[in-house]
């Protein structure tokens, strides 16, 4: 539940997106969060979607939705494109706000965001759920313990079947692409492994190939990352793959662990651990991640509790997302004007 004494947190839905059902409706429940109101394109549809999920109510814009006095937290799932723009709108509303991911089309884009939420002085984060999950908490574990040794490799892959050609993931004007979509997963779950690699990871190579027909639009990727410390890192990713891989490796000079599906843990939970005593699988739990995100996000804006992202954080993957484009010969996302 939101915890007893505290408010539960007033949200607006920007968009009627599909996601938002797994990312945000069920959690809510969940956690006794309201779900105050929802704003979409098409006002019938924003009407069917607040039907369907038990939204208190529909406003005509977005503009009307980040203004509204009775919300205090605004969920931006809007193609990649607009997430840089209303989150801005957003935070010079003073609203606290949990973007989807990325946070901006462009480094550029994401260092005014952190900028606007510096001025706000509310909470933004970015929708990174995976991080939350004991899945993800249990591989940190297992380098901070030392069972694994000090970190040699680690390898993230994220990667699903094509979505249709209309899908906004496919166009360049809206900041679409399988880095943006996907890849930032890879790239981030690599950045956090940091603390034990000696600190942040640099780009040595980056490879993407183009989809057909959306020019400039990178239908896969492949980065080539190193620490300070030595150890090496791959992060992939493919929007036309066949079928569905979402792993993480990471191998130590002791053993290494494999996670089945880092991305969506609560569809296979499994951590596999190989070490010199043998083999083992642990399961770690099917509790959603973003249940477990919204719990967090919503204990850092009722009682200040600490998170391990922030509107920094979102700058430094937008960087990260801009050299890996510009290193593999595309340009870095459009910004979208709204």
């Amino acid at each position: 539940m939101s915890g007893r004494g505290r408010e539960p947190l007033r949200i607006g839905v920007l968009g009627a997106a599909r996601i938002t059902e797994r990312s945000l409706i069920a959690p809510a429940r969940a956690t006794g969060h309201r779900l105050v109101a929802v704003a979409a394109r098409d006002r019938g549809r924003a009407e069917a979607f607040a039907a369907a999920h038990g939204v208190e109510r529909v406003v005509s814009s977005y503009a009307e939705l980040v203004a509204d006095p009775e919300i205090d937290v605004v969920y931006n799932p809007l193609a990649n494109g607009l997430h840089g723009p209303w989150n801005l709108a957003a935070l010079a509303a003073g609203k606290h706000v949990l973007s989807e991911k990325p946070s901006a089309s462009n480094a550029a884009e994401a260092a005014e965001v952190r900028a606007a939420a510096g001025r706000a002085g509310t909470v933004f984060m970015e929708a990174f759920h995976y991080l939350f999950h004991p899945v993800t908490r249990r591989l940190h574990e297992l380098l901070a313990s030392g069972e694994l040794g000090e970190l040699r490799h680690a390898e993230a892959m994220v990667a699903i079947a094509a979505p249709p050609r209309s899908d906004p993931r496919w166009s360049l004007p809206l900041a679409g692409g399988a880095l943006m979509d996907l890849g930032c997963y890879s790239l981030h779950a690599l950045r956090m492994l940091a603390p034990w690699a000696g600190g942040a990871p640099r780009l040595t190579s980056s490879r993407a190939g183009e989809r057909a027909g959306a020019p400039g639009v990178d239908e896969w990727l492949d980065a080539g990352l190193e620490f300070p410390g030595g150890a090496t890192g791959s992060a992939r990713c493919h929007m036309a793959y066949e079928g569905l891989d979402m792993s993480i490796r990471i191998v130590g000079s002791r053993g290494e662990a494999r996670a089945a599906n880092f991305v969506l843990p609560q569809l296979d939970d499994r951590v596999v651990v190989r070490t010199a005593e043998g083999e083992r699988t642990e399961h770690l739990g099917t509790r959603s991640s973003y249940t477990y995100q919204l719990e967090a996000f919503a204990a850092r804006v009722r009682d200040g509790a600490s998170l391990p992202l922030d509107a920094d954080d979102a700058v430094t993957t937008m960087e990260l997302i801009d050299a890996c484009y510009r290193r593999a010969g595309f340009e870095p996302r459009p910004r979208t004007r709204v």
